[in-house]
């Protein structure tokens, strides 16, 4: 297809700064689990946009950040091993938060691949504050490096998401077709599964909890002689025997919410009725271990 332009593009930026949101904005639907926890993101979940013009496939990345633990430290090598193979990178910066040092940090990083790759300043967020403190967002951002393009959107009410899809996809080379029409990821379902399980526990829990829970689908298949019914054997796995208190809840009611909550979401994206079935694991200290980080799949 004549000026046909297909490739790859990753939204990097401090942890919470709106990138797996803008991912789902941009691809039209949710492919990548989102929460006001920082650090939700730990898989680089591929979204693709089909447009008449291109596809751009959207590469989203944990938030860098400085690792306090072995977890930490591989989620950043994997942000930037993704930020080295991708045509274009999107600088992701709320503009309900100052410009800080963390960004700072980020910048400078980004310059060693700005020479061979173009960086995209955004500016996320833009429904929480006025147009005034956007334009005070897009000053600051402008001072922290050279942006091939600088541009304030907002995944929440639309606000130029298809401007910046436009952009984007005009940093791309011209190429064929990646993934066939219809495609939204290349995630397996079992990953889908196990990141919209560890969303719904996710939600409520304490500060310090959320970098400790990880999820595992044991098994996922039909129910044997029904062709509407899928079941689903989980475990949820947390560090210590406190944080499965907090996840268990009173006579485990916290976990029935996880469970129903998670079960919604799964059978939309399946288009399936789901049975779900979760269990509560202690894998002492993971984060730390490389053993049980390679079991946990990272």
């Amino acid at each position: 297809m004549d000026g046909y332009r297909s490739g790859f593009a990753c939204f990097v930026g401090r942890p919470n700064a709106g990138k797996s949101t803008l991912t789902n904005a941009l691809v039209g639907t949710k492919v990548a689990i989102t929460s006001s926890k920082p650090q939700t993101t730990r898989h680089t979940i591929r979204g693709i946009v089909h447009r008449e013009d291109g596809q751009l496939v959207l590469v989203d990345t944990p938030g860098l950040h400085r690792p306090r633990t072995l977890l930490g430290q591989r989620l950043n090598d994997l942000v930037r091993e993704t930020w080295s193979e991708v045509d274009v990178v999107g600088f992701c910066v709320p503009a309900d938060q100052k410009v800080g040092p963390g960004d700072k940090f980020i910048a400078a990083e980004l310059e060693k691949v700005a020479k061979r790759t173009p960086v995209v300043g955004i500016v996320t967020k833009t429904d929480l504050v006025s147009p005034q403190q956007v334009m005070e967002q897009l000053l600051a951002l402008q001072k922290v490096m050279e942006f091939a393009e600088i541009i304030p959107v907002s995944a929440v009410d639309g606000f130029q998401v298809d401007k910046l899809s436009d952009l984007l996809l005009q940093k791309l080379p011209e190429g064929p077709q990646l993934f066939p029409d219809g495609d939204l990821t290349d995630e397996p379902e079992q990953t889908l599964v196990a990141e919209l399980i560890r969303e719904a526990a996710l939600e409520g829990v304490r500060d310090e909890l959320p970098h400790s829970i990880a999820v595992v689908v044991e098994e996922m298949q039909p129910r044997e002689g029904r062709d509407d019914l899928i079941d689903i054997h989980a475990f949820v796995f947390v560090e210590r025997p406190s944080q499965k208190a907090i996840i268990l809840g009173h006579r485990g009611e916290r976990l029935k919410q996880v469970g129903m909550a998670a079960r919604k979401q799964i059978e939309a994206l399946l288009g399936s009725r789901v049975y779900l079935d979760l269990h509560i694991k202690i894998a002492k200290d993971w984060q730390r271990d490389p053993k049980q980080l390679r079991r946990l799949g990272f």
